[in-house]
């Protein structure tokens, strides 16, 4: 019987590794950032521009829907960061897909509460089979919170 069970998840993992594509990429950027700080009541915000740079794999579970995880080293004024953003990706038409999931975010500048929690959601373009154009917003959240929009491209390898 273990045997048998063996062989039936053997043949539907196989199967599920040949319908899926997996591509590998990079991509970089501008950021539109605000960052919003409360402290004992009183908060204060502040809009800065910025870049990102990094890279992305794009895991496809179905014709159209794929799993796209990426590192980003952001940079934003005096605040950088590592970005680490899990997207669903679900693709609409042909050449355009939408993006939605959580991103954890690593700041190595702050003395305390290193680690932030955004909610990402966007959209991004297929120029070609390697070239896309990407936009998306993150949504911070806490006491110190990096929001902004980022505008990019990726080269898919």
């Amino acid at each position: 019987m273990k045997r048998l069970l063996f062989a039936a998840v053997a043949v539907f993992a196989f199967g599920f590794t040949n319908a899926q594509e997996t591509k590998f990429g990079v991509k970089a950027g501008v950021d539109f950032a605000s960052v919003k700080v409360e402290v004992m009541g009183v908060s204060g915000t502040a809009s800065e521009t910025g870049f990102f740079v990094g890279g992305f794999a794009n895991i496809g579970l179905s014709e159209k829907f794929s799993v796209q995880p990426e590192l980003l080293y952001v940079a934003i004024s005096d605040s950088n960061f590592f970005s680490l953003p899990i997207l669903a990706k679900y693709n609409v038409a042909e050449k355009f897909g939408l993006l939605a999931g959580p991103s954890l975010n690593y700041f190595s500048d702050f003395e305390e509460d290193k680690l932030k929690f955004n909610v990402d959601f966007g959209a991004s373009y297929d120029i070609t089979e390697e070239i896309e154009a990407n936009a998306k917003y993150s949504l911070g959240f806490g006491d110190i919170a990096v929001s902004g929009v980022f505008i990019g491209a990726g080269y898919k390898f």
